[in-house]
């Protein structure tokens, strides 16, 4: 049986793009095998009805844009991404191709100290936080397939203000959500960027074939084991984390199988424990409260310098820089 994993609440933005023209949102309901606007989706019922918006209203963004995304534009923006040499040259691509297609809102990719983020600009007033989420969706989603992993966020801004009684937005990303900010943008350790796309014009086909199911399930934070995984590393001190063969017997899992989920949801163990590590050492840093020494103590590291190289590799600089930048 299919996880309806996609809150009523996303359901009911989708089918505004309908309602907005004075169009009956029941032939898309009926195509994706919904019942009723008002119950939760999976990701192939809530995908088949997207595409069944785009047909009626011959948009992929929900007529939510200053200009049509046009039936086949998707298609397009992944062929424009699939040979790219980096994460980074990819969302550069991918970055200029939405702009030419929508015109606004526009997005353009900044870095500052180890953070990458990906801000959007609006001409006029904000728009609906469902236009934002729609265009992380679609951009993220393609990233996180070209990587062949999820990109875990640090945080997502909306220059609107929040939708009422819509904690699902606060769910989704799996990060610090905030409204009525002067930007939209998320957030994300920089060296991400440096990451290699692995896929081909054959694995792009199936991918295409099965979107944008597809993309639902892939960029969501809440999924899985790693999901799991997270929660109980999060949960536990670093310096008394438990092994790989450990947590695999906790799961009544082999460590084969423990690494084969977890690389299928483009994961593996050392990646969730660096994001988990980074987000904590960014926060006593900033803090100031205890040494850089103490930090790497709490975060499993055998010695300050270890502790020196990783927040290095994250982040670009060193803890004591990114302490003094923090602290003013």
């Amino acid at each position: 049986m299919e996880r309806r994993i996609i809150s009523a609440g996303f359901v009911q933005d989708a089918l505004a793009a309908l309602t907005r023209r004075g169009l009956d949102p029941a032939p898309a309901l009926a195509a994706a095998g919904i019942a009723s606007g008002n119950e939760r989706v999976s990701n192939l019922q809530y995908g088949r009805m997207w595409l069944a918006i785009t047909a009626m209203i011959e948009d992929e963004f929900f007529g939510l844009a200053a200009r049509p995304m046009r039936p086949g534009s998707f298609n397009l923006l992944c062929q424009a991404v699939l040979h790219a040499r980096t994460l980074e040259h990819a969302l550069r691509r991918a970055l200029s191709f939405l702009r030419v297609v929508l015109d606004d809102p526009a997005g353009e990719l900044l870095q500052k100290d180890g953070l990458a983020e990906i801000v959007l600009t609006d001409r006029d007033r904000p728009r609906l936080a469902f236009a934002y989420r729609a265009y992380w969706l679609i951009l993220m989603g393609v990233m996180c397939w070209l990587v062949g992993r999820r990109i875990p966020l640090m945080r997502v801004d909306f220059a609107c203000a929040a939708p009422e009684n819509r904690s699902d937005y606060h769910q989704f990303f799996g990060a610090p959500v905030h409204f009525d900010q002067p930007r939209s943008r998320l957030v994300f350790a920089a060296h991400y960027l440096s990451l290699t796309p692995i896929r081909s014009e054959k694995a792009l086909q199936g991918f295409l074939r099965a979107a944008p199911a597809n993309i639902l399930i892939r960029y969501r934070h809440d999924q899985g084991l790693s999901a799991r995984l997270r929660a109980r590393l999060r949960a536990t001190p670093p310096e008394d984390w438990p092994t790989l063969d450990r947590l695999a017997a906790d799961l009544r899992l082999s460590p084969a199988t423990l690494r084969r989920r977890l690389r299928a949801e483009g994961q593996s163990l050392s990646a969730i424990r660096d994001e988990i590590r980074q987000a904590q050492a960014r926060i006593m840093l900033a803090e100031g409260r205890l040494k850089v020494a103490e930090i790497a103590a709490r975060l499993g590291y055998a010695e300050p310098s270890a502790f020196h190289r990783a927040f290095l590799k994250w982040t670009g600089t060193s803890p004591a820089a990114y302490r003094t930048d923090k602290q003013g």
